[in-house]
Formats: C-alpha cells, structure tokens, sequence
C-alpha cells in the first residue's frame, strides 16, 4: 500500500469545518480564487479536470459555466463533499495525486484547474508528466500554490533553493490546532518542472486581496498587500513537444 499523502489526516481532521467555510474564509473565497478564475479560458463546452478538488467550490463554479468535470482529491470526505455539491453534474474520485491517475485516459481533458494543492505533492516531475498526459495538445494547466517567497521564513534554515518540508500549525479551521505539512519549493523548481513536461507558462500574478477581503480582514489585507502568500499560473501543453510520459 503507498503512503498516505502527506496533509492526508490535517485535512480528513478540517474537511467538515472546511468545506462550510470555503465560500466564506478571505483567503480562499476572495483571494485564490479570484486570482485562479482570472485564469481560465472561456471553459464552456470543455473536459475539465480538477486536481485536488477539495470540497467542490471550484468543481460547482465550472458546471455552472458548462464544463464537464472530473474531480479528484485524496481525502474520501472532500470528495464526497464535492459528491454533495455538484450533485450527478460531475464524476469524482479519491485518488492521491502522487500516484498515477491510471483510470484516465491520456488527451481525455482540455483543461486542468488545481487550486492550492501542488505544494502537497513530492514529486513535481511525476504529477506534472501525469497531466501532460491527460491533458490535448494546447490544453490549458491553471494552478495555484504557495508563494515561495511566504513559505521562506519557515523554511528550514531559511535555504530558498532548497525543497524542504514545512509543517505549521492550523488554527483558523478546525477551532483546534492541526499540523499541516507541504513543501518548499523555490520558483525555479516549479518551473523547471513545468518545462520538463513540456508546458509553456503563459501567465504569472502574485494575487491581490478583494476589497471584500478588507472588509472582513483588514489586518490580514495588509498583510497580504505588503508580501504575497499565493502565486497562480496559467500554463499550456505545448503541441510540439512529444508527449514523453506515453509509452
């Protein structure tokens, strides 16, 4: 049996307190997600893929745009909150991201949207292969994650161009402190990654926080305004590079 992922048990320990306040909570409702919607191609008519679809927020917003969605996410609550939200509109799987998605088929999608999930996963290379193969030539990879520059101060020894494994303690969710652990990458990790697996970035924004973030955070809008927390990108599969993850 593989490993667990690592944010497995924070995230089966928050998914019922997360999932009621994903429309709610600034930094998700109205920091990441503006930022990664500003991304999107027109997604009507499209195969979407959402990797790490947490409870469903983004999931629900692309059925509504006329999307055809395939969810995944390793937690078995977020998925079936997904399940509850989305309703028979989209397909969703428990799968962990770190293994290959086997029960997809290769060019079976024309867009991939994962919404702060990336910096959960050990291997760039792998995850980034596996969605070159999934994803059509030309097709769209729309991402967000942590800032490497935020993730610096708890790095260890403060070593930027290194991967390490952070864990910080969550209190916002859960009412109770939950450790959660992901990694530290330098942007050049991210990116050389995407280059490997032959994505082309078209966009990258270091996201503002709304107006409405002010309102309910003004202390954390300034924050936020004064050193970004998430980054977001939009990358394209590249129609001339072979796609080298086939056999």
């Amino acid at each position: 049996m593989p490993e667990k992922p690592i944010a497995y048990d924070a995230y089966e320990t928050l998914a019922k307190k997360y999932a009621a306040q994903i429309d709610t909570k600034a930094y998700n409702a109205h920091y990441d997600r503006p930022a990664v919607l500003s991304l999107l191609p027109e997604v009507s008519g499209l195969q979407v893929l959402d990797a790490g679809c947490g409870p469903g927020a983004y999931a629900q917003w692309l059925v509504e745009q006329g999307a055809t969605v395939t969810g995944v996410d390793a937690s078995p609550q977020m998925v079936d909150f997904a399940r509850q939200r989305v309703g028979p509109k989209g397909n969703f799987y428990q799968a962990d991201l770190n293994q290959p998605l086997a029960f997809l088929a290769d060019d079976s999608f024309d867009l991939i949207v994962s919404a702060l999930t990336i910096h959960y996963i050990t291997d760039l290379d792998r995850l980034f292969a596996e969605f070159a193969r999934v994803l059509r030539p030309e097709g769209y990879f729309v991402f967000s994650t942590h800032h490497p520059f935020a993730d610096l101060q708890n790095a260890a020894e403060g070593r930027y161009l290194d991967t390490v494994l952070v864990t910080e303690t969550w209190n916002s969710f859960a009412g109770e402190p939950v450790e959660v652990s992901f990694y530290h990458r330098p942007l050049g990790a991210i990116t050389e990654s995407l280059a490997s697996a032959g994505f082309i970035i078209e966009r990258l924004i270091e996201p503002r926080p709304t107006e409405r973030f002010r309102e309910i955070d003004p202390a954390g809008y300034e924050k936020l305004m004064a050193r970004p927390n998430f980054l977001a990108m939009r990358t394209r599969r590249d129609k001339m590079q072979p796609n080298t993850s086939k056999p």
